[in-house]
């Protein structure tokens, strides 16, 4: 049997539309999930008097999370098809939990958009699925979820997948190639088998839909780069980072160097779900040892690099950005807070340098503010050493989006990256 090639798939949508629900069920019916597990959930979630919760409990390991009954961090566990092996990075769906959804939207190769049959189009459902775009996710599935709770009636899923269509359309997806499923995550139509319930329903399941998914290029042939997500320091390991490798190969005994901080250093061993790998590649979320660097020489939000061709720290940076939602307007000297692959920076608006036609990509002239709806070219300063890359060369590393009280206002590519010095 031919290994399966990986996928990282991420579930977007609101917070009561069903994800969790609908990821359990999805793990459940592919049997990455046993029955006596499931049973277990199920005696827990009627216990704190959550029945029908025992779905959503399979991400949601955490015993806060269960008693709040709402998803925190961002989990991952595995599941196959016949096709591919995908890891879900789950992401929350609560307004605070966004920054969590952004690094989990900016690995991820495909993504599946729940909405609620039963409440439609909600502002964060729009939210999830622009910033999608915007992080470069252009393989996108619909799960139209708790059909069970209108009687699996057509009118009100034709209804709301009217909504949805638009509301793609709208932000730059191609929606003839969006399928738009009908489920109930809870009684599992139509996720990997076919319902007997909706018999007007002809299309695909959503596991028949992933299957359909292409797993993009991937940059071996680029340097190394590796955005930090967490560090540990393990007794007789030394000092162990975990993130996604987005661009290169790495190997053991490689030189690598950590940037902002340039600190160097030699790697041992490396780890994907507790096994030794000879090499890993962009895609693989790993672990590794790093021997010559200190726990304090890196941390989450740092870029692990090819020495020869470190990653980038950006003095400043030219990007394009759409503004999302943004109360009064943005100018020169606003300085909002920047999410970029596993790193948040605050950076400050150093120059407006050209409004763009959002239907036609023409410049409009040079813009003394910016206002929910427009497209612009802008300049960045970040107020601390950053690594930031192109988006051409690697789109993981140059695409971000930016929060300011509590909300996504803007998100954007970098087209460009000043250097910075590096001092005598």
């Amino acid at each position: 049997m031919a290994e399966l090639q990986h996928m990282n798939i991420v579930f977007i949508g609101h917070v009561d539309a069903g994800k969790s629900t609908t990821v359990g069920r999805l793990l459940f019916d592919t049997g990455a999930i046993p029955e006596q597990e499931m049973r277990k959930l199920k005696e827990e979630a009627e216990r704190i008097g959550k029945p029908t919760f025992e779905f959503a409990f399979v991400m949601d390991t955490q015993k806060e999370e269960r008693e709040r009954g709402v998803t925190i961090d961002v989990s991952h566990k595995e599941f196959k098809t016949a096709k591919y092996f995908f890891t879900i990075i789950d992401a929350p769906g609560h307004r605070d939990f966004v920054k969590n959804m952004i690094t989990g939207a900016s690995q991820a190769d495909a993504a599946v958009l729940v909405v609620s049959v039963k409440d439609g189009v909600q502002p964060q459902t729009k939210e999830h699925a622009f910033l999608a775009k915007v992080l470069g996710i252009n393989q996108l599935v619909v799960a139209m979820n708790k059909m069970d709770a209108v009687n699996y009636d057509r009118v009100k899923y034709e209804d709301v997948k009217v909504q949805i269509t638009n509301l793609l359309k709208s932000i730059g997806y191609k929606t003839d190639a969006i399928k738009v499923i009908p489920i109930s995550a809870y009684n599992g139509d139509n996720i990997a088998e076919k319902s007997t319930n909706m018999a007007w329903y002809t299309g695909p399941t959503i596991v028949q839909t992933l299957d359909e998914f292409n797993v993009p290029p991937k940059p071996i042939d680029k340097p190394l780069r590796i955005p930090v997500q967490d560090v540990f320091t393990i007794t007789g390991h030394g000092t162990v980072p975990v993130g996604r490798v987005e661009a290169g190969i790495l190997k053991p005994n490689m030189a690598v160097v950590v940037m902002p901080s340039g600190a160097k250093g030699e790697v041992k061993k490396i780890e994907m779900h507790h096994q030794e790998l000879p090499q890993a590649q962009p895609g693989d979320n790993i672990g590794f040892n790093i021997k010559g660097i200190e726990k304090k020489d890196m941390k989450r939000g740092d870029v692990v690099g090819d020495p020869n061709m470190p990653p980038k720290v950006a003095e400043e940076f030219t990007a394009q950005i759409v503004v999302l939602q943004h109360p009064t307007a943005i100018s020169v000297g606003y300085t909002p807070v920047f999410h970029i692959h596993t790193a948040q920076f605050a950076g400050q608006f150093v120059e407006l340098v050209e409004k763009k036609d959002p239907k036609s990509g023409q410049s409009a002239g040079k813009p003394d503010f910016l206002k929910t709806g427009d497209v612009a070219v802008v300049k960045v300063k970040p107020l601390k050493p950053i690594v930031i890359e192109k988006y051409s060369d690697f789109p993981a590393l140059g695409r971000f989006a930016i929060r300011d009280m509590g909300q996504t206002v803007a998100a954007g590519v970098v087209l460009d990256v000043k250097e910075m010095q590096k001092k005598a």
